[in-house]
Parts: C-alpha cells; sequence; structure tokens
C-alpha cells in the first residue's frame, strides 16, 4: 500500500489477523500498519493481540515470510502452517509448463487424505514421483511439515485453516480500492 506521509508517497505494510474459534467461524482480530512485513513489526502485532486477551492460540496461517514465522514462534506456542495455496503456487512454477497439470493433481491427492499421518505418506509419493525436477522435489521436501500441519485438526475446521484465501479477498478490495486514488488513507 501506499501512504502520504510529510507531503512523499510511501509504501507501508497492511496486516490484518484474521481468526477461527471453536465453532468453526472466522472473526478479525485486528489491523495494524507498519513500514513492512519485517520480524519486528509482527512481534509488536502480535504482542498487541496477546495484550488484548488472545489466548489458545493452536495455528497460525500464513505465507511463507520468516518474519511472521518467527514472531509466532516468539509469542505463540502455536504451530505454523504454510498456506498451501502459496506453496502449490512454488511447487508449480518448478513444474514446466507441461507438467503443471499432473503435479497440481498428485499435491491434491495429499490434500484429500483423511489424516496427517495419510496425508504425510501421499506427500512423500508425490514428491518421489517428483525425481525428474530436483527442484520440485525440494519444495516438496521442505514444505511438507509445514503444508500440512491443518491436517492435524477436525475435519470440519479444515476447510478454513488450510490457506489464507479467506483474507487475501478483503485484502485485494482494499488493494485495488487504494489503487484507484493512489494511496492508503493516513
Amino acid at each position: 500500500m501506499k501512504v502520504r506521509q510529510a507531503g512523499r508517497i510511501v509504501s507501508v505494510a497492511v496486516i490484518v489477523a484474521v481468526g477461527v474459534n471453536a465453532d468453526g467461524r472466522r472473526e478479525v482480530l485486528g489491523m495494524d500498519i507498519g513500514p513492512s512485513e519485517a520480524e519486528t513489526f509482527w512481534t509488536a502485532f502480535l504482542r498487541k493481540l496477546a495484550r488484548r486477551g488472545l489466548r489458545g492460540i493452536k495455528l497460525v496461517v500464513s505465507d511463507a515470510h520468516e518474519g511472521i514465522k518467527a514472531a509466532v514462534a516468539r509469542i505463540f506456542t502455536a504451530t505454523w502452517q504454510r498456506c498451501r495455496v502459496h506453496c502449490m503456487r512454488n511447487a508449480l512454477a518448478h513444474a514446466g509448463r507441461s507438467g503443471r497439470r499432473v503435479v497440481s493433481a498428485f499435491i491434491a491427492t495429499a490434500f484429500a487424505q483423511d489424516d496427517a499421518t495419510q496425508a504425510m505418506a501421499q506427500w512423500r509419493r508425490v514428491a518421489d514421483a517428483q525425481a525428474q525436477s530436483p527442484e520440485a522435489r525440494n519444495v516438496g521436501d521442505q514444505a511438507a511439515p509445514d503444508v500440512l500441519a491443518y491436517m492435524a485438526f477436525p475435519p470440519q475446521h479444515r476447510v478454513k485453516l488450510h490457506s489464507t484465501n479467506p483474507i487475501e479477498r478483503p485484502m485485494g478490495k482494499i488493494k485495488r480500492r487504494t489503487n484507484v486514488i493512489d494511496i492508503f488513507p493516513n
């Protein structure tokens, strides 16, 4: 986002935290604007949420920014989940144009499993099948524990836990509207 400060336009990060409660409903937990998505900004944001009474965090889902991963580890004793949509995009980038459909279908079979053990076993089979593409295999090997963390939760909650897409839609709308006027209101 862009903000006008002291007569000039600067880029800023707008972060929003959305939670899923025990009933499976999403709730906005907080929002903040800062200079970047660095660990210090995320740490301060998560501390504010904790001071406001946020407790019992079991899973944090985000893209693979190191700043949020480190802040989550520091502030909450929660599992971190990499957004599976972002992970899929990274894996498909290494698959080549002709192999994307096959790789996508293979990876989807891991997400379709009933429990974490079966999902991890299927993920392993998918990674082994990608032997011709070392880059894709490395993405798969590194991502497995992070992208399948949501499988430890009840099946009825998994659909709301596996990706950051529910928050990306409203953020996309905000971005589209601020691009029209070229700045974010300060």
